[in-house]
């Protein structure tokens, strides 16, 4: 059996002018730094293809869009790997945000994570009834990491999304319609149908009138995005190596409850944090497993 390409992990096909880029990493498209080297692939080669006038993301997988990142691949980083692997999955969304077409995203199942912030990346949502999404990071003992914190005040307000990231609980398709993260939420037989529909609507307009309305829509809602983005992979990485994200972590891939947090390693774990007081200081060094609290 031949060895996957990148590629492999994201299909792509023409439906005249969009381009479907389904995810298929079987069983949840976990997002592995693989698949997500595909996704920028695949966006890469749309955008190079004249033909292509609008974006669709969908998923093959039966029970999700995208369950989130990989925690068994992140599970034993440190500050230093995890500060290049979130830069990973920032610059897929980063990606997304920038593409001068219009990205749909297709969202049924479960869409947490890493899956939610790459829905939050595209311009349009349509999720089947069946969608849930969610920022569950924080049960892990991190953050969401990959522009989150970011993009989730600026679709939903700051009340709602200090909900969803600091709970953590799945979210509802109705709820997130409600909220405003979701254009429309329709049956599951009829998402790709009512998305695609809606990608070749978008395909009649001017492309480059636009890709001019995206980037200033852009501009509007968040002239300081990649600064955002910046603090947000600063504050992220440096969980990595805490005794939470340690905890958590072993415990989601044990499929047990994490236990309750404490505040016994406070000062050191927080050395260099926003709320500390004291200097702030890098997030780790290559090949440093012992992580910030350590250091």
């Amino acid at each position: 059996m031949p060895e996957p390409t990148p590629t492999t992990w994201v299909r792509s096909e023409r439906q005249g002018p969009v381009a479907v880029l389904t995810i298929d990493h079987p069983p949840v498209n976990v997002l592995s730094a693989a698949v997500l080297e595909a996704i920028s692939a695949r966006l890469d080669e749309a955008e190079a293809d004249p033909d292509v006038r609008a974006v669709v993301l969908a998923s093959a997988a039966p029970k999700a869009f995208a369950a989130g990142a990989d925690i068994r691949e992140m599970a034993e980083m440190s500050p230093s790997e995890a500060r290049r692997h979130g830069g990973r999955g920032q610059a897929v969304t980063r990606r997304i945000e920038r593409l001068p077409l219009p990205v749909l995203a297709a969202v049924h199942g479960a869409c947490l994570g890493g899956g939610c912030e790459i829905a939050l990346a595209c311009d349009l949502v349509i999720a089947s009834e069946d969608a849930q999404f969610g920022q569950p990071e924080i049960q892990l003992g991190v953050m969401p990491g990959w522009g989150g914190t970011r993009r989730l005040p600026r679709r939903i307000g700051a009340t709602r999304a200090r909900e969803w990231i600091y709970l953590g609980r799945p979210v509802p398709a109705s709820e997130a319609l409600a909220q405003g993260l979701v254009a429309k939420v329709v049956p599951r037989a009829e998402l790709l149908p009512t998305t695609l529909a809606l990608a070749q609507e978008l395909a009649q307009r001017s492309p480059i009138a636009l890709a001019a309305a995206k980037a200033a829509v852009l501009r509007a809602i968040d002239p300081s995005v990649d600064d955002g983005l910046a603090f947000e992979l600063d504050l992220w990485s440096r969980l990595f190596g805490t005794q939470g994200q340690r905890e958590g972590m072993a415990a989601f891939l044990a499929k047990r409850t994490p236990p309750p947090g404490d505040r016994r390693r406070w000062r050191e774990e927080s050395l260099g944090l926003p709320w500390s007081g004291g200097p702030e200081r890098p997030a780790g060094r290559k090949g440093d497993k012992r992580g910030a609290a350590s250091r």
